[in-house]
């Protein structure tokens, strides 16, 4: 009697295991990238795969949990900024889908225009590089200032200055919170739809809609053609979401596939 019932256990064992999911881990910041990856957990279950998200608030530790393992993917970077991180960190990670575009977008409680500013004004700005410098051809695009002819801008390299413009650096999650001390700020869209604002409606001035920032899934090299992440890939790329985006987000997030 105990051998039959060790054998039952056995085969509910072995039948339990066969339906576990496997799980699927990509670490990513909360808006609009977590958002965008809980529309595909039932799609995923489907197909055997559990989705884990690990929300995390800054722009370094979704790479380092790639890196070490903690997390098969990152959903929260476009390409400068990955290659950058590579360069600088040594860590070998790479592309494996285009997702979705969030404009760039300039913020102000004192002004309604970048037209209207004023001598001395200042400007808060990301400071990791390749956000800094994309917020920077911004400014420049609109005329106020003028820079050396650099792939990443830094203030170092402005030449002409004629609005005496400051500005400052701080970390891209810190500028929502910098508004009312500053005149305006250049947030990121994610950091700024997480503090209520819509880049399309309460932003001055909005990046232009090709920006070649789309935001990117990324792994760690050797496992861009794991199955789990193909699936991941073909759920994130799919119609349903490209809708959703679109219905959501009302221009402030667009699709890039």
């Amino acid at each position: 009697m105990k051998i039959k019932s060790l054998f039952i256990a056995s085969i509910l064992t072995l039948s339990l295991n066969a339906n576990a999911l496997e799980t699927i881990t990509v670490a990513a910041t909360p808006v609009p990238h977590a958002e965008i990856l809980e529309q595909v957990k039932p799609d995923l279950e489907k197909q055997g795969y559990k989705l884990e998200i690990k929300e995390f608030t800054d722009y370094v530790l979704p790479n380092l949990a790639v890196d070490n393992g903690e997390a098969d993917a990152n959903f929260f970077q476009h390409t400068p900024y990955l290659e950058e991180f590579n360069k600088n960190k040594g860590t070998k990670l790479i592309k494996v889908a285009a997702i979705h575009i969030e404009p760039m977008a300039v913020y102000s409680k004192k002004y309604k225009s970048l037209d209207d500013i004023k001598e001395g004004v200042k400007i808060a700005i990301p400071n990791d590089p390749t956000n800094e410098s994309r917020a920077l051809d911004i400014i420049a695009k609109k005329g106020l200032v003028k820079f050396k002819d650099k792939a990443l801008k830094t203030p170092l390299d402005i030449i002409d200055n004629p609005k005496k413009i400051k500005f400052v650096e701080l970390k891209p999650a810190q500028l929502p919170r910098a508004l009312d001390d500053v005149d305006f700020a250049v947030i990121n869209s994610n950091y700024a739809l997480s503090a209520n604002l819509n880049p399309a409606k309460d932003s001055v001035f909005i990046e232009d809609k090709e920006s070649p920032y789309a935001n990117i899934l990324v792994v760690r090299v050797g496992h861009e053609n794991d199955p789990k992440i193909k699936a991941l890939v073909q759920a994130l790329q799919s119609d349903k979401i490209k809708q959703f985006i679109i219905e959501k987000y009302n221009g402030s997030v667009l699709p890039a596939f």
